[in-house]
């Protein structure tokens, strides 16, 4: 929806007639402007044990996961139709296990400065980051689950910061 998320009912992504359009930002001033997002890979206590042992047998699950996420940022408008094409001034990917739930915690952090937003840039990174994990552990457990995949904060642009209740 248009502006901030406030009430406002207009979509922006939708011409007059109802057909999709990209949104024209060119005359949009370049602002700095980040996104984090979040998600998890749930899994069985044996499977993150192995995967932090380093004994998955497609290799290093952690590490080509994080390349993958970073990758897919980079790719977003080739993945996400309307999506702008945007030079990144940063992508980082970070992912941690958590004992508790258990699994591992994927968390991306996206930065340009640009004329449009980077949050579909850092939800497809994670997106990716828990897809690769699921591929290369899936011969050990098929059953794992990917989740809460959410958008925690952005800042920059004419909407202004904003952030989730979670984050």
């Amino acid at each position: 929806m248009a502006g901030t998320g406030k009430g406002t009912t207009t979509l922006t992504h939708l011409g007059v007639e109802g057909r999709a359009d990209m949104v024209d930002v060119g005359e949009k001033a370049i602002t700095e402007r980040t996104a984090t997002a979040s998600g998890v890979v749930t899994m069985e206590p044996e499977t993150l044990k192995i995967i932090l042992d380093g004994n998955a047998k497609k290799g290093d699950v952690i590490g080509t996961a994080r390349i993958a996420g970073i990758m897919a940022a980079k790719r977003t408008h080739d993945l996400i139709p309307l999506c702008h094409p945007l030079l990144l001034n940063k992508v980082s990917v970070d992912i941690e296990p958590d004992d508790a739930l258990p699994g591992l915690r994927v968390s991306a952090t996206v930065r340009v400065s640009g004329k449009t937003g980077v949050e579909m840039e850092a939800l497809t990174a994670v997106s990716v980051a828990c897809l690769t994990i699921y591929d290369m552990a899936k011969a050990l457990e098929k059953g794992m689950v990917i989740s809460d995949i959410r958008l925690l904060k952005k800042t920059g642009g004419k909407s202004g910061d904003w952030r989730s209740g979670e984050a």
